[in-house]
């Protein structure tokens, strides 16, 4: 009974038992895997609404497991807008477990394994494909390839999770089960948000000196800071200057969200934020947009991967109908279909507010190195 108790105190992410992942140097955080799948986090709505957390420069721990000194909620940045940093901590946290859970499997030579978001109901498949000889190659050698395609792969499969989970709710999916979702489906933040939270953790993962949480917070703070990260009173005021032509509403359950950022890097590779035009502490603002995971450097190893997801949730039918599937989405042949559909929906509801290329004077963007 105690041993249920625990068990499940670790699973819902509070940290009981120790997690050797979270302790010791970052950089070996792959080789030892994680204890458990990331703890479940709510992200918020970018609006001026009652409820919103708004955050300033001081952000707090970060926690794989659950701690009272981790802060969360929406900043505004010069370069990026509005960031909700409990997005970049999901994205963040499935990265680093996905690329550990990715070298686990490669180094047993696994031809495919599964995970889920513990959020949703829909399950993803990876099937991997080796090189010639890969079983026979020396242990050392494995391991020095396995986890420079581990770092690719742990990226890529989670974009594509948050990503999914981002169509789920613009087609009636609800994790909490109150119709309070559809107005968080692609926000104008969340997908930006997600891109920054797993390529934070390929730069924590390479840290030699701090454990985990500690090499998070590091590198957050930093990236934050070259964004322009500005007070809690720039963020609200910059959601306050949108209301009623970005949003409506005054409350979580009644807001109606017209601004939506459908970029997830299809045209380009890359995402580019939303800036709110005319901030007065950002002049001259110019959209950093950052790079999409890609799996380019498997194929220089002659590794493959295949990725499907076989959703559970009652709203499947109406996305696998757009695709002409039955069963499962392969996200880099029916994405496109799907997010398509969904700009032209948007479209049809909201007019030409709902993008962000329809900003007037939209500042220049210019791409992270």
């Amino acid at each position: 009974m105690l041993g249920a108790l625990l068990a499940t105190l670790l699973l819902g992410g509070c940290g009981v038992l120790p997690d050797a992942a979270t302790s010791g140097p970052a950089d070996q955080a792959v080789y030892k895997g994680f204890s458990s799948t990331p703890r479940i986090r709510y992200g918020t709505y970018p609006c001026a609404i009652v409820g919103t957390p708004y955050l300033g420069r001081e952000l707090g721990s970060h926690a794989y497991h659950w701690s009272p000194l981790e802060k969360d909620g929406i900043v505004y940045t010069c370069a990026a807008g509005h960031v909700d940093i409990i997005h970049v901590r999901i994205a963040a946290d499935w990265t680093a477990y996905l690329t550990a859970e990715s070298y686990k499997h490669l180094m047993k030579s696994d031809s495919h394994f599964s995970y889920k978001l513990a959020v949703d109901r829909s399950r993803n498949f990876v099937r991997i494909s080796y090189p010639k000889g890969w079983a026979s190659l020396p242990k050392k050698t494995r391991s020095a390839v396995a986890r420079e395609i581990a770092f690719a792969m742990g990226p890529y499969l989670t974009f594509t999770t948050v990503t999914w989970h981002e169509i789920l709710t613009w087609y009636g999916f609800k994790c909490i089960g109150l119709p309070v979702e559809f107005a968080s489906a692609f926000s104008w933040e969340d997908s930006y948000s997600n891109l920054l939270g797993t390529i934070l953790t390929v730069r924590a993962l390479h840290d030699m000196q701090h454990p985990y949480n500690q090499a998070l917070e590091i590198v957050l703070d930093e990236e934050m800071r070259k964004l322009g990260i500005q007070p809690v009173r720039v963020g609200r005021a910059a959601s306050d200057a949108v209301k009623g032509k970005w949003f409506t509403g005054n409350f979580a359950l009644f807001v109606d969200m017209k601004k939506r950022n459908f970029d997830i890097g299809l045209d380009d590779g890359f995402v580019t934020p939303t800036l709110v035009p005319d901030v007065a502490e950002c002049p001259g603002a110019q959209a950093v947009s950052y790079p999409v995971p890609d799996l380019e450097l498997l194929e220089e190893y002659g590794f493959s991967i295949t990725v499907e997801i076989e959703p559970h949730e009652w709203e499947k039918d109406r996305i696998l109908r757009i695709v002409h599937q039955d069963k499962r989405i392969n996200p880099q042949i029916d994405f496109p279909q799907i997010m398509d559909h969904m700009r032209r929906q948007a479209a049809a509801r909201y007019g030409p507010e709902y993008s962000p290329d329809h900003d007037p004077g939209n500042p220049q963007v210019i791409a992270a190195k």
